[in-house]
């Protein structure tokens, strides 16, 4: 039995502003010739199919291309989740009509959970999918008021799903949860105050391969058992260092499971630079896309114009552009204790002083500084 586990699609993400619908669209491109090319008996969609709950009609319509290029041209079955993003809802609509075509979607928590069993020459493989749900609505499904984590909700999944799952047989989990020992990225949402989002990576003892979606950095929490695939593209500049990629699982007739990462190349990638202007301006080098999104971090030492004009003329996707010079509060105190008998220039310089570690300015610093004082002083005597 051949899986493609992908998850963390979030269609219709924004970053600092810029809508990534076209770099998605490439690499749902990319996941659709992965399909064609390794034929995989179904693929496995573990949550955060969009990145909120109503999301934009052109998040909508990119979902609809690229699930029926999959299902109806490539005529491989789909079995998604809900993630925390998601409106389980909205994901429900016509998931009986089409789970006949092939597409199964499970958005919703019940007391008495579905399986897609899907066959190979060792037999059947039963697949269960484990919606994303807040502690209250499990409560609800469940009848149980003693849910109070989401570790318990996950029991209560997985002890409703191992009620219904033959014994004996081999058998899938597609879940959308923080497991003990992942590692969170910037861009991901917290599903709960403090340790109350972890769940026991022992929750899923029994099932033969966990396909996890919610952690965007690619990563096992039990070699070939228990993935996360991670997520379609780097969704925050804490994740430049990510590689993304699906996985494609091969199970043999014993329920044990290898895993291949293919990677995913996006169009345009996530990176950061440093330098000073000037070396921002010189440009990329010969093997890096200037049409990359770029975080910019200025290492001028004075202050810059327009930055983020003059660093999009070499890099027109620039999305954010820092200057840090910073000055601890704590250490200007011992700075304050002449203000009263030293002149506006003098107090400017000591500050200067403080902020660069220079011993002073320079003969040009300190003419500009002067004309500067000059002109306000003008302008008060005219106003």
């Amino acid at each position: 039995m051949r899986f493609l586990h992908t998850a963390d699609w979030h269609l219709g993400k924004l970053l600092h502003g810029e809508h990534l619908t076209a770099e998605q669209q490439g690499l749902l491109d990319q996941l659709c010739t992965i399909v064609e090319k390794e034929s995989p008996d179904v693929i496995l969609m573990a949550g955060d199919v969009y990145d909120r709950s109503v999301p934009p009609s052109d998040a909508v319509e990119l979902l609809d291309d690229a699930l029926s290029q999959l299902v109806l041209e490539l005529d491989t079955p789909v079995v998604a989740i809900s993630g925390n993003h998601d409106s389980p809802d909205r994901l429900d609509f016509g998931s009986r009509i089409l789970s006949g075509q092939g597409l199964h979607v499970f958005s919703k928590p019940t007391a008495e959970p579905s399986t897609v069993t899907i066959e190979d020459e060792h037999g059947p493989v039963h697949i269960t999918g484990l919606p994303y749900a807040e502690p209250p609505q499990a409560r609800h499904v469940f009848e149980d008021p003693e849910i109070n984590t989401h570790n318990e909700v996950l029991a209560a999944q997985v002890e409703a799903a191992q009620d219904v799952l033959p014994g004996g047989e081999r058998s899938v989990a597609v879940a959308h949860v923080f497991a003990n020992g992942g590692e969170l990225a910037d861009s991901e949402r917290p599903l709960a105050v403090g340790g109350a989002e972890t769940v026991h990576a022992s929750r899923f003892d029994g099932f033969d391969y966990v396909a996890l979606g919610h952690l965007h950095r690619r990563q096992s929490v039990e070699e070939d058992r228990i993935e996360y695939s991670g997520s379609l593209m780097k969704y925050s500049f804490d994740e430049t260092g990510h590689f993304k990629s699906v996985n494609l699982v091969e199970m043999d007739g014993e329920g044990n499971c290898t895993v291949e990462q293919i990677p995913l190349e996006p169009d345009r990638d996530l990176r950061r630079v440093e330098g000073t202007l000037s070396e921002i301006q010189a440009g990329p080098d010969p093997d890096e896309n200037r049409q990359d999104y770029i975080w910019v971090t200025l290492e001028d030492e004075g202050p810059v114009v327009d930055a983020m004009s003059r660093v999009r003329e070499t890099y027109p996707n620039a999305l954010h552009v820092e200057h840090p010079t910073r000055v601890e509060v704590s250490s200007l105190g011992g700075l304050a204790g002449d203000l009263q008998t030293q002149s506006e220039q003098e107090v400017f310089e000591e500050f200067a002083a403080h902020v660069t570690g220079e011993q002073g300015l320079s003969d040009g610093h300190r003419e500009v500084l002067e004309e500067a004082f000059e002109r306000l002083r003008e302008e008060e005597r005219e106003a």
